[in-house]
């Protein structure tokens, strides 16, 4: 567990931003195969030829860990409209020591992949080489689909202002994702088998949200950047389209139904009736229906947290939805 200690300060100081930047490097590890594939299956179809041809080993070897990002490459943005030539340009002037130190960071035993040791070697030369794979990157596979994405990013960052307004920060973070907790002025985020506490100090807390990083979260945290948390845009089930892939899933979708396939892909982590309907874009009694069959069968389990009933994909599920993939 993750927990950040808030002051007053930094209470006062919550706020959203948007990161095309973040989005990019998520986008990275769908790309790779490693999170996130049914979800975002169209956008693959269609990058993937676009990018036939470039040479992505570096920003792979920057992003394969997944829950370790060097600092340097998504610099904290400066508010809701940043765009993604602002953000590669602060990338691009990173402090030579200070793209050192965050390496060290993500490879403290010494076993730096050997694509990234001429950008430890010599910083200053090689950032120039990130930012231009990131910004064909950005212009093959990002940029002809950024307008939907941020379509998405605005129709979240409304709803999470309503939240705000109607329940104050109590029903924010709340509803902000089933693995961020808030209480007693501290965020709690169970993402981490290891205990780390840290102090915002007044910096203050950004909220991003993302596309490409579902079904997780990220959190940034490191001394020299201001305390983030990224999580998946609220309806991202609906981003490449009218219907969620998730509920394209087959052979799984003609043995259980469809949406309850779609249910079993989405619960790889704890989710609420309400997040799951907005998700999927049905009605909340209807998930219900289908999640107390799917509970009956012993596919998915239900925790109470707070006032909030958390499904969660079990191990049978979770070998059902393998075994019929």
């Amino acid at each position: 567990m993750i927990e950040m200690v808030l002051t007053p300060r930094d209470l006062a100081r919550v706020r959203f931003a948007r990161s095309p930047l973040e989005e990019v490097t998520c986008s990275i590890s769908v790309l790779a195969g490693r999170k996130g594939a049914t979800l975002h299956g169209p956008w693959l179809a269609a990058a993937k030829p676009r990018l036939a041809g470039l040479d992505l080993s570096l920003l792979d070897a920057l992003t394969a860990r997944g829950n370790r990002y060097p600092g340097f490459i998504l610099p904290p943005p400066k508010g809701a409209d940043a765009t993604f030539a602002d953000e590669v340009a602060r990338m691009r002037a990173t402090d030579p020591a200070e793209v050192r130190r965050e390496l060290d960071l993500c490879w403290p035993d010494g076993d730096l992949p050997a694509r990234l040791k001429a950008l430890y070697d010599d910083p200053e030369r090689h950032l120039g080489e990130l930012a231009q794979v990131y910004t064909r990157y950005w212009e093959a596979a990002i940029e002809p689909v950024w307008p939907r994405i941020r379509a998405l990013h605005d129709a979240d960052l409304a709803h999470r202002s309503a939240a705000l307004t109607a329940g104050g920060l109590d029903r924010l973070f709340a509803e902000l994702h089933p693995q961020i907790e808030y209480a007693d002025d501290r965020l709690r985020l169970h993402m981490s088998a290891h205990n780390v506490s840290f102090a915002a100090a007044g910096a203050g807390v950004l909220l991003i949200p993302c596309v490409f990083i579902w079904p997780k979260i990220a959190v940034f945290d490191t001394d020299d950047y201001q305390p983030a948390i990224a999580y998946p845009a609220r309806g991202i089930g609906t981003v490449w389209g009218t219907e969620p892939p998730p509920a394209k899933v087959t052979p799984l979708a003609s043995l259980v139904g469809r949406s309850r396939a779609a249910l079993l892909v989405l619960l790889e982590l704890p989710c609420s009736t309400t997040q799951l309907a907005e998700t999927l874009g049905v009605t909340a009694p209807t998930v219900s229906e289908h999640l107390a069959v799917l509970k009956r069968s012993n596919l998915v389990s239900a925790r109470r947290a707070g006032r909030t009933v958390l499904y969660e994909r079990t191990t049978l599920g979770s070998r059902l939805l393998i075994d019929h993939s």
